[in-house]
């Protein structure tokens, strides 16, 4: 107490110090005292009032206990009255047995004589309900059954209520019921008969199945009340409950179940279509059955079974399971196909659960799938394996028959334009369009990844396909005459290539959603490019093996005298060409323009060679005029194969070198060169010292002076469209002469 006396003291000192910090502050002094003494009031007024509240509520307290004092007294005296009231009528309950046996007795003749009717006249209604039973009248067999029941009931409950342990009384009564149990059991075969037949039955007769809806919900109510009884009792009659709405579901379920089982008729080994012809009736079956449900079925059944539903699980359960027994057999792919189109798009179609007939009752938005998607992928990736494989073997056999036909002596097909084919083309894209056909059938996603196998397909097709005709042109130049028509077929191959082309874009364009081209895509443009230039190659290197002869005569004394080898050499060209006029744009104009170079090219190689040297002026006329005739003779070809487009620069050419050879002033040469070099910048040094050897008259040191010259003055070639000297060489026995010569190399 001391100390709290002395801290509040000390806590006061510190409160006033800091109130009367400033001298100002000594004027307010009354008025913090009075401001200390309100405080100091109120404090002490919440404290009385504090005090007071407690102590009141004590004395409440105190109120309360006494009056449970009191309450406990009373009850103990009246308790002891209790006792004292019990001890004395102990006797007079003992006395009172003998009532309760008689009312016990009483109770059990009541019941007897209650069904003292039922009890004498058993047999014959068992005979009866026996007969009902096989004449169908179900409702009438029942009612008799349940009266059976109940007096059998009736008095095994009364037995057991006067002594549950006498076992002897309850079997006889069991006993002389015993043919009860046989009745019910009869009838219930009879329900389950009716239900296993309920979609014929409600067609034919409703009022039979309702009959026994109405029979089930019966047994159902008993059920209920003797199961209520026995939670009382602890007695239960026998057979009872009988659950026969949980029965009534499992008849219900293994019909459905056999229904959808029953499908199947045929094997594989026995129809191809198998699969098809049982996904067909299984559907069938699932729609008209639900319509039955949904018209005629919902009728029978009370509300609250919720038919409709009931009997749409049962059937999708049926379906479910029977469509997974199918996904684990070993499968081909044609019927992995066929079972993922149906389970992934018929099955919620208009042909079955979206028909107008199932709907609004079937939302379709709340099926749950027949196949898990790891079953479906699995399937999925099955059947793409078993395509890669099959497409494989397909594209084998079709370039193998198309092979055979290579060696055929009748000309190949020509399709409506005229232009020579085969059937592969038709026959690869047929079994990419079936295919692609069939997995568009299932999805999106499914059917880009079957065009992706196509075409990696096609890919390994194409170096296959290059790889035959390469062989068939080497086997070809073993013996010219085999096969007899080689320049036709070849010609089919160089417009297959070009039909593949077609044939890939529309399958693109058709089946795929992206319009990006892929790596698969490139390669197989550029197998095909590859494919059509090397068979284009291959002709005419066929047209040159002819020409070879007559090429090697230009530019020869033979030719300078009168030779007819370009005569021959246009009329062999022009000959080709009529059977390459058969080959698709632009192969053709490329085929054409190629062949033009290729003469032009040959006629300069023949220049460069040195095959004559003019010894005078009138050869070198000669020559020359010979030279701008037969240039003359080389464009009028080439613009007639080439439907008149221009291709004079080429064949300009051998008129240009013609007229260095024409110049009869050789102190003009080097202008003539310079012009010859002016118009063709790819040319050269060994071509320049080529073409003066030809001339024959070119001093040493006039070529040494228009070699430094041209050098000196050399124009650029990076801008030459069209090359036609890069890849002439000149041979070596050609500039021997020329050795002497130290001149630098016009273009390096």
């Amino acid at each position: 107490m001391e100390e709290t006396n002395r801290e509040a003291v000390a806590t006061a000192v510190q409160r006033v110090a800091g109130m009367l910090q400033r001298s100002d502050q000594l004027d307010k002094v009354e008025q913090y005292r009075r401001r200390e003494a309100r405080k100091k009031a109120s404090v002490e007024a919440r404290l009385k009032a504090a005090i007071q509240s407690q102590l009141d509520g004590v004395q409440t307290g105190l109120r309360q206990l006494h009056k449970a004092l009191c309450d406990v007294k009373d009850i103990q005296n009246s308790l002891a009255d209790v006792s004292k009231d019990w001890r004395q009528s102990i006797n007079t309950i003992e006395s009172l047995k003998d009532v309760k046996d008689a009312v016990v007795q009483h109770s059990q003749l009541a019941s007897a004589v209650e069904n003292l009717k039922n009890i004498f006249s058993v047999p014959e209604i068992v005979r009866e309900t026996h007969d009902l039973i096989e004449q169908g009248e179900l409702l009438q067999a029942h009612r008799k059954l349940m009266d059976l029941e109940c007096s059998r009931d009736d008095l095994m409950y009364e037995q057991y209520r006067m002594d549950s342990k006498n076992v002897h009384d309850m079997n006889l009564i069991r006993s002389y019921f015993g043919q009860v149990q046989g009745l019910s059991e009869e009838l219930s075969k009879q329900l389950w008969m009716v239900l296993q037949r309920a979609m014929v039955t409600v067609r034919r007769d409703p009022t039979m199945l309702v009959s026994v809806v109405r029979i089930i919900e019966r047994e159902e109510k008993i059920d209920r009340k003797m199961l209520d009884r026995k939670k009382q009792t602890g007695f239960i009659p026998p057979g009872r409950p009988k659950c026969w709405k949980n029965r009534m579901n499992e008849v219900l379920e293994s019909t459905v179940s056999a229904r959808i089982e029953s499908t199947q008729s045929e094997t594989r080994e026995s129809d191809k279509m198998w699969l098809v012809r049982l996904l067909e009736i299984t559907r069938k079956y699932v729609l008209d059955d639900l319509t039955v449900v949904k018209n005629l079925m919902v009728q029978c059944f009370p509300p609250h079974y919720n038919t409709f539903q009931v009997f749409l699980d049962l059937y999708l359960k049926s379906v479910s399971a029977r469509v997974q027994e199918l996904a684990a057999e070993d499968l081909e792919a044609n019927e992995i196909v066929s079972l993922l189109t149906w389970v992934l798009n018929t099955y919620k179609s208009v042909e079955m659960m979206a028909h107008p007939d199932l709907q609004p009752e079937c939302d379709v938005k709340q099926l749950e799938p027949l196949l898990p998607e790891h079953v479906v992928d699995d399937l999925l990736g099955k059947y793409l394996k078993t395509f890669t494989s099959n497409i494989t073997g397909w594209l084998r056999k079709a370039l193998e028959t198309d092979k055979k036909d290579w060696q055929k002596e009748t000309e190949p097909e020509a399709d409506q334009d005229g232009y020579y084919q085969t059937t592969l083309p038709a026959i690869v894209f047929q079994m990419f369009e079936q295919n692609l056909q069939v997995a568009a059938q299932i999805n999106e996603t499914f059917k880009e990844q079957v065009l992706r196998v196509c075409l990696k397909q096609m890919n390994s097709f194409l170096v296959r396909y290059r790889e035959e005709a390469i062989s068939y042109k080497e086997e070809h130049l073993k013996d010219r005459q085999h096969p007899q028509c080689y320049v036709q077929y070849m010609i089919a191959i160089i417009n297959n290539c070009q039909t593949f082309k077609e044939s890939i874009n529309s399958l693109k364009r058709k089946y795929s959603q992206s319009a990006e081209a892929t790596q698969n895509d490139a390669t197989i443009d550029k197998l095909l490019n590859e494919v059509a230039r090397e068979g284009c190659q291959f002709l005419l290197d066929e047209v040159f093996l002819d020409l070879e002869h007559h090429l090697n005569d230009l530019l020869t004394r033979k030719w300078l005298t009168g030779s007819h080898a370009v005569d021959t050499i246009c009329v062999t060209v022009e000959d080709y060409f009529n059977d390459f006029a058969k080959i698709k744009k632009p192969n053709n104009q490329e085929m054409t323009s190629e062949a033009h170079r290729r003469v032009v090219v040959e006629y300069l190689k023949a220049i460069m060679q040195k095959r004559i040297s003019f010894k005078n002026a009138d050869e070198r006329k000669d020559g020359a005029d010979r030279m701008i005739k037969e240039a003359d003779q080389f464009k009028f070809l080439f613009r007639k194969l080439s439907a008149g487009e221009d291709t004079d620069r080429l064949c300009d050419s051998i008129a240009a070198i013609a007229e260095v050879f024409k110049l009869t002033d050789p102190a003009l040469l080097y202008l003539e060169v310079s012009t010859l070099v002016s118009k063709y910048p790819d040319i050269r040094e060994e071509h320049i010292v080529a073409l003066l050897a030809v001339r024959g008259d070119a001093s040493r040191e006039m070529r040494q002076m228009i070699i430094e010259t041209l050098n000196q003055n050399k124009p650029s070639s990076s801008t030459v469209s069209q090359p036609i000297f890069r890849d002439i060489t000149v041979p070596s026995n050609t500039m021997t002469a020329m050795t002497s010569m130290a001149v630098p190399k016009l273009l390096k």
